[in-house]
Parts: C-alpha cells; structure tokens; sequence
C-alpha cells in the first residue's frame, strides 16, 4: 500500500501543484481530476488520513493555546504516515510558534525547507517562519521572509496583516536611516490594515518613523488626528508588547515620547531620557535623534552632532 501511496506523491510533485500547509502537493490526487480517479482505483487510506490530519491542524490553528498543542500532536501522525514530507513540519512549526516555543518551531520549520524549498511559500508558514526568525536572532533572515511574505499578506486575517506589516517596518528601522524610506512605507500599510491597539501602534510607528526622517510636520499633524491620551497604558498591555516584539520593544519608550511631546513635554522628556538609558552602547542608531528630543524639551542646544536627530532629511 505504501508503494501505491508513493506514486501518487511522485505524480503531485511532477504536475508542480501551489503549496498550502493545509493541502500540500501530494495530497493533490484527491482533489478531482484524472488524478481523483487514481485515487478511486487504488484506495490509498493512508494518503487520505495524511491530508485529513493536514486539513484539520490547519483548521485548529485559528482556535485557542489548547488547540495548537493538539496540532502538534496530529502532526506528529501525519508525519509517521508519510515520512518525510515537509507538510507535517510545517504544521508542527505553525503550531510551536503560537505557544511560543519560537526554538522548537525554528527546527521544525528549517527541517521543513530542507526537506521542500517551497514549504514555507504558503503565507500563513512564512508569517510564522518570519516571526520566529526574528524572536531566535536571525533578524537578517527575518527582513528577508517579511519582503517576500507582505506582497502577499493579503490571504492572512486583518490581524495577522498587520502584525505582520508592524513587525516588519520595526525590523527595517533596526537597520538605521538607510532603511527609513522602507520603514515608513511599511508603516503606512500597517495604519490601513489594523484595528483597535494595533492601530494606535502602527500610528505612533509611523510618526516616529516620520520623524527620525526628518518629516516632523507630517508626524504632530498625524498624531493631533489619530494618537489621543497617554499612550503608556496601551503600549504596557500584553497585545502591544506582542506586537511590538523583540524588534520593536527597545523602541517602546521613544514611541510614548513622540506622542506625549505635544501634550505633556515632561513626561515626553522623561520617556526619551528612559530610551537613552537603555539604549543598547554602539547597537542602536538612533541615540543622536533622542538626545536631540531631550535637549530640544529642556530648552538646551543638543551636545555635538546630537543637533539634528538621525535620518534626518537635508533642507
């Protein structure tokens, strides 16, 4: 039986189907066709389970905690039934990534490629494969896979587009002024895409992004229409700092005093001296930019080449 099953893999992998984490290449054989009748003739029941449990953990992934660690568990199954196809891997790293085991999921997920170059074509694995990148260290790999995943992040839900668009405009201004132009551009379709707490990250983003650019007018006049109220509170709760991520979390500080700066100048002078002091020494390219902020709100010159914040755009 499992002869039968293999060629019916190897006939999916020569017609060159689109990958999908739910419905990989070899499961092409039961989706209709001549390939359905194949399917008929020689009744392959460990194929048809394999795609069941694939289709399933794809369909649990949307639920609860509790449901991603049944994932791993049917992809597990799904890989004893057919050994060595890069769609359990996948499942398994999609699920580690929603409990967080960002480790574990980077194996799974590498294990994946390697097995299949395009195993992690499919949106929803590459957001995950994007997100665990940047959470293991590989932020150079990370930037990589948010380019190649937002020209098409229109199949993900409203929420995943734009954590991922927020992710990967934070990501690009770790880079530094070079990576501005990228970063703002980013940030703009993350303020389309998101709602509620992920709105009013992806605005003060943007009109951080915007000033360290040098476009400090766009910035206030964005933040007077869409940024009310003290940001802290928001950007403390659990959803910002997820959003946020390892990324964007050094950047916390700076985001509440870009947006304090208009209507509580203390507090904002407070936040940007707070960024400073934990400012990772030489890791961080946007000291200059700060310091000028503090010095601009304590009515002193900013000290050296601090006059005109980092990225600034020439008159």
């Amino acid at each position: 039986m499992f002869g039968v099953v293999a060629i019916l893999v190897a006939q999916a992998a020569s017609a060159g189907g689109a990958w999908s984490s739910a419905r990989p290449p070899e499961c092409a054989p039961l989706d209709g066709g001549k390939a359905n009748n194949i399917w008929e003739r020689t009744k392959a029941p460990e194929l048809r389970r394999y795609c069941d449990l694939l289709a399933s953990g794809a369909s649990k992934l949307a639920g609860s905690a509790a449901m991603a660690r049944d994932v791993v568990t049917i992809a597990d199954e799904a890989d004893r039934l057919l050994a060595g196809k890069a769609a359990p891997a996948v499942l398994r790293g999609r699920a580690l990534t929603q409990l967080g085991d960002h480790a574990e999921a980077y194996k799974s997920l590498a294990d994946a490629k390697s097995r299949d170059e395009r195993a992690l074509d499919d949106p929803h694995a590459l957001l995950a494969w994007a997100r665990v990148l940047v959470r293991t260290g590989h932020q150079v790999e990370a930037a990589d896979a948010y380019r190649a995943l937002l020209p098409r992040a229109s199949m993900l839900t409203l929420a995943d587009r734009s954590a991922a668009s927020l992710e990967a405009g934070l990501l690009a201004m770790t880079r530094g002024p070079s990576a501005l132009d990228e970063a703002v551009s980013i940030f703009r379709q993350s303020v389309r895409d998101s709602q509620d707490i992920a709105q009013i990250v992806s605005v003060l983003s943007l009109a951080l992004a915007l000033d360290r650019a040098g476009e400090k007018d766009e910035a206030r006049a964005m933040l007077a229409e869409r940024a009310h109220g003290d940001p802290r509170p928001v950007l403390a709760s659990t959803r910002a700092k997820d959003l946020l991520g390892p990324a964007g979390a050094p950047e916390t500080a700076a985001l509440a005093a870009i947006a304090l700066e208009v209507s509580d100048p203390p507090g904002a002078r407070m936040e940007w001296q707070r960024y400073l002091d934990a400012a990772p020494a030489g890791k961080t390219p946007w000291v200059d930019h700060a310091r000028a902020h503090v010095a601009a709100l304590s009515g002193k010159k900013a000290p050296g080449n601090a006059a005109k914040p980092s990225g600034a755009k020439a008159p």
